[in-house]
């Protein structure tokens, strides 16, 4: 990123089946502690598996009395991801000791990203319409089924008035909207930015994705798990949840008193064309040339002394993922390499929260659920045992579909 000004990350807020806060993330990462509801399945909607009883389980947010973030006369007209949105957004803002008043709201820019959008709410349309025909459609529902109504309640809620956008990439889209809002700040547009990820996880969701053999299934012990590079993975964990950071140039930050949690100091967008519409390309070459050049291009490639990886237990993601690092590197020895979406679930900008966390040199447990490496692409995620404060951080993540998405981040003071 080429600009006048220098991006710094100053606040993060978190909505996970962990809790809210950024503190509630770093701990769940730090135990290696996988937090699984059981999904109802009563529904019909979910197929008998021919791979054994299918995935029962999700990440699941417990929604609680979000006072003093979102009062109930607010929260009523809202989907749950626009509701995971904006408490995320002002547990951002509170991390970032900022207030709504002083994010110079007249060109405040907001740009988050969505894989699903509000499924529940589309669902209940599609209901209405094939039960009492169109006229019946409650036009709430409406406004709320569209998959950039996260992004306006929170613009709404903070009158935040500059640009706002919502991303629809898939798995790259909650680095995509940071790369987008970085952009504005870092141009002096926008003073304050905030930017990242929400998904909610309803039944449904979780019955498609189930039918095509995307989650993991339980295993001999009947436990479901992500496996992120295990030769045996067979799945991801459906995870819903929200993280939002604050984003302001260094010298607003500076002289605000604010210390960054850390510095954007390179995004990358690639897409592969090969890939099919809703899996991953078998060849990392693409999307390992895009990567490789831009770190080589920054000089930078020798620097980066930890990876966080979009890997969450998916048989062909996590190859390619693999095989784009391995052909980036080359004979040299990968940099430690994290896999939060073990813990976390995929979904929700848990992704995005891990790769600040990592930056600001939180310590991460184990990679939930990894036992046996793949001899196909021979990486061993993080076993756990204490590392040495990173200077730089890259976070890496490859969406089903062909989109691709790298941030680099330098550790903050």
């Amino acid at each position: 990123m080429t600009a006048p000004h220098r991006v710094v990350i100053t606040g993060l807020g978190t909505v996970g089946a962990a809790g809210c806060g950024r503190e509630a993330l770093a701990g769940q990462l730090l135990e290696s502690r996988v937090r699984l509801s059981e999904v109802d399945r009563s529904s019909g909607l979910h197929a008998s598996d021919k791979r054994g009883s299918g995935s029962r389980m999700a990440s699941l947010v417990e929604l609680p009395n979000f006072l003093p973030w979102l009062s109930p006369r607010a929260a009523r007209r809202m989907s749950r991801p626009s509701k995971l949105a904006v408490v995320a957004a002002k547990l951002a803002l509170e991390d970032a000791s900022l207030t709504a008043e002083e994010m110079d709201r007249e060109n405040a820019a907001v740009g988050l990203a969505t894989s699903f959008g509000p499924t529940e709410f589309s669902e209940r349309i599609v209901k209405t319409i094939l039960r009492e025909g169109p006229e019946a459609t409650s036009p709430a529902l409406f406004t709320e089924s569209v998959a950039n109504a996260p992004a306006a309640q929170v613009a709404l809620t903070l009158q935040a008035q500059g640009p706002n956008i919502m991303v629809t990439q898939r798995e790259a889209g909650p680095l995509i909207a940071l790369a987008s809002v970085a952009r504005e700040v870092a141009s002096g547009r926008s003073q304050v930015g905030l930017a990242g990820g929400v998904d909610e996880a309803p039944m449904i969701l979780h019955a498609v994705l189930d039918r095509f053999g995307a989650l993991a299934t339980p295993d001999c012990d009947g436990r479901e798990r992500a496996r992120p590079f295990d030769r045996d993975r067979d799945g991801f964990l459906l995870s819903e949840g929200a993280s939002v950071v604050v984003l302001e140039s260094e010298e607003r930050a500076r002289a605000r008193g604010a210390r960054p949690l850390a510095r954007l100091r390179l995004s990358v967008a690639g897409f592969d064309p090969d890939a099919p519409v809703a899996c991953w390309s078998r060849s990392p070459e693409i999307l390992a040339r895009r990567l490789g050049e831009s770190l080589e291009r920054e000089g930078i490639l020798g620097d980066i002394d930890r990876i966080v990886s979009g890997a969450a237990g998916s048989r062909y993601g996590d190859r390619l993922e693999g095989l784009v690092l391995r052909s980036v590197w080359g004979d040299a020895d990968l940099p430690p390499i994290l896999a939060p979406k073990g813990v976390a679930g995929e979904y929700g900008g848990s992704h995005l929260g891990a790769a600040v966390l990592a930056a600001a040199g939180k310590p991460f447990g184990p990679t939930a659920g990894f036992s046996t490496p793949d001899p196909e692409i021979g990486i061993v995620p993080h076993d756990g045992r204490g590392l040495a404060p990173p200077k730089m951080v890259l976070a890496s993540v490859l969406a089903a579909g062909g989109a691709a998405a790298w941030i680099v981040l330098e550790a903050g003071d």
